[in-house]
């Protein structure tokens, strides 16, 4: 095989592989089976883009977790994106910015990085309330993961009994908010006005999870009234 074969060829696995990250961004910790299917590979050619990708330091692997009676073979692994394979993906923070939060906080206390948080929110907020304000409640988690998506947080939306949960595989800002959780508090806030509900944030990737998901439950943010104690004879309880 000549030089210029190989060339194509060491070209053609590194377009594979960088698809390989990027679909762990968009789906977060999946199998090889999983990636394999989303491809159109067999699972023996993703495994070999998965060994490179371990090797390089782009993803880690973690043997899934089994339920009920332990089968033949060997577990399963889930693959998922190490931080440096995080940094691949769109990225606005770096550490500049946690030198500046840091002196923030020494300098001025606590509370002024919570302020300086929800002034970087509410420009957030408004920039996307403007595609999703005057669309039903039932629509908005959608648009609003389209709206995070194109702004590059490989964001999906997924219904559930309960109500849809809002996934985002990328975090912008994971460094940051892992020292400075209060970042995704207040952006949990926002998501809550968005949609009008109750939201719940149930994993986060500053926390070491391998997704940001958020719960948006069936019922809205309108409060109801409180329920009144039954009185006797026209007197009230005490």
């Amino acid at each position: 095989m000549g030089h210029a074969q190989l060339q194509r060829l060491d070209a053609a696995d590194q377009r594979t592989r960088d698809r390989v990250v990027r679909l762990l961004l968009e789906l977060g910790p999946s199998t090889a089976t999983e990636l394999a299917d989303r491809l159109g590979l067999t699972t023996a050619a993703i495994r070999r883009h998965l060994d490179a990708a371990l090797a390089d330091g782009l993803i880690v692997a973690r043997e899934e977790r089994r339920h009920g009676p332990r089968g033949r073979g060997r577990p399963a692994k889930r693959f998922s994106l190490s931080d440096a394979g995080h940094a691949t993906g769109p990225t606005s923070y770096d550490d500049v910015a946690v030198d500046a939060l840091r002196y923030l906080r020494e300098t001025a206390g606590d509370a002024a990085v919570e302020d300086f948080a929800r002034r970087r929110m509410a420009e957030w907020e408004a920039r996307y309330a403007e595609r999703i304000a005057s669309l039903p409640l039932d629509e908005r988690p959608a648009a609003l993961a389209a709206a995070l998506a194109d702004d590059g947080y490989a964001s999906t939306v997924h219904d559930t009994t309960l109500g849809v949960q809002v996934c985002q595989h990328h975090c912008p800002v994971q460094h940051v908010a892992e020292e400075f959780p209060v970042l995704c508090e207040v952006e949990t806030e926002a998501i809550g006005r968005l949609v009008g509900r109750h939201v719940q944030r149930l994993a986060t990737i500053a926390r070491g999870d391998g997704v940001c998901t958020t719960h948006i439950p069936l019922t809205d943010i309108t409060a109801r009234p409180v329920p009144v104690a039954p009185t006797t004879s026209g007197r009230t309880s005490s």
